[in-house]
């Protein structure tokens, strides 16, 4: 597309991640922790939808897989839980705030604050920056990492894994630090260099009448913990995140939370959203366009 790119922009080609300092104000981050504030507090949740969100492969399978809310979360504002924080019963042993591991996958089309950050005009002009000609939000996530309860690091991985197109190479991650994310409260790292190589593993919607609704095909390889790198990132920086670059967050061993909005975005253009995804449109909720 049109003019140069700016200097910075080379380096996300080349590293497959970025780090953009104070993108959003500390008033805008409030606003986002304010709101999900609000939306923790309305909070109910349904008997059927206690499920504890896990990030170890087999966990993940027979929890989230065996789950309806979580497979029709797309279209929708739903609650994922830290594990252990409700007791047999459904209840929380904990006060619920502290509870939530995340929140998703629709708060960027139901929320008129999460609504009003993805289609910043900020945001649109880095993505024409980007050279992004039709973009779609794909779906978006408020991430808490809780001190003490997120003893669960989230392992590496690629974005591509879960949402999947052809071709490949169409997914980019907008990932909003609320809060200072730091080494002790569980940034995120990187492999540099790691998005050009394609995927190892997809998630896909498993056949029906198999006793999960996903199933993992491929496998993720050892990583060499040595070639990743801290991207720790002050309050209100955006990352960029390729989706096929490897990347992980440890746990958060900090006395602070790690407050996090982010949202995927794919380019539309000459572009297929695999079927197999977990995570499909719906009439109610087509992709809608980043661009305004």
């Amino acid at each position: 597309s049109g003019g140069k790119q700016p200097p910075h922009l080379f380096q996300f080609h080349r590293d497959g991640f970025l780090a953009l300092e104070q993108f959003f104000t500390a008033e805008e981050c409030d606003s986002m922790r304010n709101q999900i504030q609000r939306i923790v507090a309305e909070m109910e949740v349904p008997p059927h939808c206690r499920t504890e969100f896990s990030t170890k492969e087999e966990e993940q399978l027979q929890v989230q897989g065996s789950s309806d809310y979580f497979l029709t979360s797309g279209d929708k504002i739903r609650f994922f839980f830290e594990k252990g924080v409700l007791d047999e019963r459904g209840n929380f042993r904990i006060p619920k705030e502290k509870s939530v591991s995340k929140i998703g996958h629709a708060l960027h089309a139901y929320d008129p604050v999460f609504k009003q950050i993805t289609h910043s005009s900020k945001v649109q002009e880095l993505g024409r920056k980007l050279g992004l000609e039709r973009p779609v939000v794909v779906q978006s996530m408020y991430i808490f990492k809780t001190p003490r309860l997120s003893l669960v690091a989230v392992t590496p991985h690629q974005d591509a894994t879960f949402l999947h197109t052809e071709p490949l190479g169409r997914i980019l991650g907008f990932w909003i630090a609320l809060e200072d994310a730091t080494q002790e409260n569980g940034c995120l790292w990187f492999i540099p260099g790691s998005h050009t190589s394609g995927i190892n593993r997809r998630m896909v919607r498993a056949a029906s009448g198999s006793s999960t609704c996903v199933e993992f095909v491929g496998s993720e390889p050892a990583y060499d913990d040595s070639q990743f790198i801290p991207l720790p990132i002050s309050k209100g920086g955006l990352i960029l995140i390729h989706g096929e670059v490897v990347h992980k967050s440890e746990l958060n061993s900090s006395e602070s939370s790690r407050h996090v909005f982010t949202f995927h975005v794919m380019e539309a253009k000459d572009t297929s959203w695999s079927k197999e995804n977990w995570l499909q449109p719906t009439p109610e909720l087509p992709f809608p366009s980043l661009y305004t």
